[in-house]
């Protein structure tokens, strides 16, 4: 990869990749810090990845770039279900702001499944790319998905209450 290539691709994914990594750490300037590590990464490794593949790369590497992260700050959280099934229930309360109402529902998720959703419905990639970003077999990827959506469409509830 030359070096206009690979600053058309800071052009082309850095938003991208950005908002995927604001969604899972909830911190700009972590996010921030994540998308620029991640760049750093494909700068070094610029003359093995190739123009067309960079946008699996630096997805790919974001993931695992913020998975270390939250190993590092010891960030995991303990999911249980009587958790969720808790969190469930205070969900209830009419809300006004769909966006909000997804956002809250989306961090009760694991970060796995967080991951895949987002990857899936937020960013459109196929399974098979997901697969390759977060190297789980294509299986678990469709398992953790429906996993997920189910989770959300129980903390949802009706669409009479959001709306």
């Amino acid at each position: 990869m030359t070096a206009a290539e690979y600053n058309k691709c800071v052009d082309l994914h850095s938003d991208g990749l950005y908002r995927f990594l604001l969604k899972n750490v909830k911190d700009r300037d972590k996010a921030k810090d994540l998308v620029q590590e991640t760049f750093t990464k494909l700068w070094t490794k610029a003359e093995e990845v190739s123009f067309e593949k960079a946008k699996s790369y630096l997805f790919t590497s974001g993931y695992h770039t913020m998975i270390d992260a939250m190993r590092r700050e010891k960030r995991h959280l303990d999911y249980t279900s009587d958790a969720l099934k808790t969190s469930m229930t205070n969900t209830q309360r009419q809300y006004s702001d769909l966006h909000d109402v997804l956002n809250e529902a989306l961090d009760q998720l694991p970060p796995i499944q967080k991951s895949v959703i987002m990857l899936r419905d937020y960013e459109g990639y196929s399974y098979e790319e997901i697969e390759e970003i977060t190297g789980l077999n294509e299986s678990q990827v469709k398992v953790y998905i429906y996993r997920a959506r189910v989770t959300l469409k129980a903390y949802i509830g009706k669409i009479e209450n959001v709306l």
